[in-house]
């Protein structure tokens, strides 16, 4: 893993508040220059009441931010130190030369992830859990199985990790993986995506849902996707299928049911509409040897968006986990 401690402690004295308030503060972190100019994350955090050792860190989805105060607020209350990452050329990272969400391979936000790990540690956090949705949670597996050497995480928690494509057979087998081999000569040419609103009507308060947050960082339809995000998310959704060996406790927690369909109608706030259920079982077994899978009744793809019942289902699951783990 990355070694520049001096460099991260010299500035980290510029945290500034966050546009969430409520004692949330920010900081950016440039992380150097890619093919598309300067790039950087964003590191949120807010601090438990009380002096406390024991830290997590979060992990956002595609087409996504942290916006979740009520998820920290409940880690908070726990006794954790709360911390979330806005990866690269993500939400409050994006600069005005990017194009969202590109990405030629996963492992370029292990850079982001490791330099947040570094600076948890430096606040005083001994004990970490690394806590990844969608997107999210595929990038925190492939970044666990990686240092599984030398794992700077004592836990790893998984909210409907996207470990496969929920695409039709044809798709998935033929047409994806002849994009990611195209991708190898041109990485960004862009694929347009579904038109479908529903998942987003379902979580905004101004539609179905009950939450605010903002729809420039978190989409109502995903823009097109470069041919190189396919390529990266298609080569790291591989190596989970061979299996991966990450050595510490995971959990992951899916919805009971996955819902299909373009309109917005009732289901949509009682399942996952992004992704297949029984793709993460299946593929959260081969993660490692300590895996325990936990099925939400009545959850959405994010499960704490989902309705009450749903999310104090999930955040009890959790934190039974942890307890169990002896990680609380």
């Amino acid at each position: 893993m990355a070694d520049n401690n001096e460099n991260i402690e010299a500035n980290v004295s510029s945290w500034m508040p966050d546009v969430l308030g409520n004692g949330f503060h920010m900081y950016y972190v440039s992380q150097g220059i890619d093919y598309s100019g300067n790039v950087r994350c964003t590191i949120i955090r807010k601090k438990a009441r009380q002096n406390t050792e024991r830290g997590v860190l979060y992990i956002h989805g595609f087409s996504d931010y942290f916006f979740q105060e009520e998820m920290a607020n409940r880690f908070i209350e726990q006794g954790y130190n709360f911390y979330a990452v806005d990866l690269r050329k993500y939400g409050r990272s994006m600069l005005s030369n990017q194009y969202p969400f590109q990405v030629h391979n996963l492992n370029e936000y292990f850079a982001d992830i490791d330099t947040t790990l570094q600076i948890i540690k430096q606040e005083g956090n001994h004990e970490i859990l690394l806590m990844g949705h969608s997107t999210g949670g595929l990038i925190t597996s492939l970044f666990c199985h990686k240092y599984r050497k030398a794992l700077p995480v004592q836990g790893l928690i998984l909210n409907s990790p996207f470990l496969d494509m929920n695409q039709s057979w044809f798709k998935e087998k033929i047409l994806i993986p002849t994009v990611s081999f195209f991708a190898l000569f041109s990485k960004k040419t862009k694929i347009k995506q579904g038109i479908s609103t529903a998942y987003g009507e379902s979580l905004l308060k101004s539609h179905h849902g009950e939450w605010e947050y903002d729809t420039t960082k978190k989409f109502m339809q995903s823009p097109p996707l470069t041919t190189g995000w396919i390529r990266a998310i298609h080569r790291g959704q591989r190596k989970i299928h061979k299996g991966l060996d990450i050595p510490c406790p995971i959990l992951v927690l899916y919805s009971n049911r996955s819902v299909y369909g373009n309109e917005w109608n009732p289901e949509h706030q009682i399942g996952d509409g992004v992704l297949d259920v029984k793709d993460i079982a299946k593929y959260g077994k081969r993660l490692g040897s300590k895996v325990t899978e936990i099925e939400i009744q009545d959850g959405m793809h994010d499960l704490i968006l989902s309705q009450k019942e749903a999310r104090d289902a999930t955040y009890q699951a959790i934190f039974n986990w942890l307890k169990q783990n002896q990680l609380n």
